[in-house]
């Protein structure tokens, strides 16, 4: 009778974990999202440049409206305008006259929607990406691949890096910021560890400087990112992170987002 009552409750069990239940979620105001990372690669003139605007849309919706019709202008300290274009109703809009300089500070001005969103940042610079390391062996497991990009930080002055790998054949992005609390003047590596990576594959290894506003909100962001993925269905939920973008017009409708200026060393690596 027992081994009778068990296997109906494993029964009802699996019947209940197929049953798809879709939630009657809140629909929050719907905000800006900027998207501008202004990206000054080594040994280029930096010219051409791009900023993508787009809005928030409900949690089951699976496509991200863009931001269209906005005005977009980037200033500089020498009253230099560097006007962005919108591409066709796209959200995207470009710029092919920019002038990078380091440590130049730079403002970000936004009409959208008859309110004036607004960023200042300044174009941090950025040792090279020296040479890259490959491990087979790495992880729990010794089956993961490890990929370590070497670098000198400068003494004595305070530094923050993004580090972008990108899998070309995959498609793939990982993201990690790194300062040099530790490691001030020495050589050390930012470093990613891969599952699936396999031989043949081309990665985009790219360390931005940034500015240390700009290293504790990745921080915050990315953080929040691994605990949305720690499959805990209980977790906390994060809060709204805000970026250096205020809306002048309105302040409590406020965007999400970030303005950075860097200067980007990139290095090609093929997995071997």
């Amino acid at each position: 009778m027992k081994n009778l009552i068990y296997i109906i409750f494993i029964c009802l069990s699996v019947f209940n974990c197929e049953e798809v239940v879709e939630l009657n979620l809140k629909t929050s105001e719907q905000k800006l999202v900027i998207d501008a990372s202004l990206g000054w690669i080594k040994n280029t003139n930096g010219k051409t440049q791009f900023i993508k605007l787009s809005l928030t849309a409900p949690y089951y919706d699976t496509s991200v409206p863009p931001a269209t019709g906005a005005v977009v202008k980037v200033t500089d300290t020498k009253n230099n305008t560097f006007e962005f274009i919108e591409e066709e109703n796209t959200g995207i809009y470009r710029n092919f006259n920019f002038i990078p300089e380091i440590n130049g500070v730079y403002t970000l001005t936004i009409l959208y929607n008859n309110e004036i969103y607004t960023g200042t940042e300044t174009l941090m610079p950025v040792v090279p990406i020296e040479y890259v390391e490959q491990k087979n062996d790495a992880g729990f497991s010794g089956e993961d691949t490890e990929i370590k990009a070497y670098y000198t930080d400068p003494a004595n002055t305070k530094n923050y890096y993004l580090f972008e790998y990108v899998n070309t054949n995959a498609n793939e992005l990982n993201i990690d910021v790194y300062d040099d609390e530790f490691t001030d003047g020495n050589r050390i590596f930012a470093f990613q560890s891969y599952e699936d990576l396999k031989s043949g594959d081309e990665l985009i290894i790219k360390n931005h400087g940034i500015s240390k506003q700009h290293f504790e909100y990745m921080s915050i962001l990315l953080q929040q990112n691994d605990d949305n993925n720690s499959g805990d269905p209980f977790q906390t939920q994060p809060t709204t992170i805000r970026g250096n973008c205020i809306n002048q017009t309105n302040p409590d409708n406020f965007p999400l987002g970030y303005f950075r200026v860097s200067e980007v060393s990139t290095f090609r690596y093929i997995v071997n």
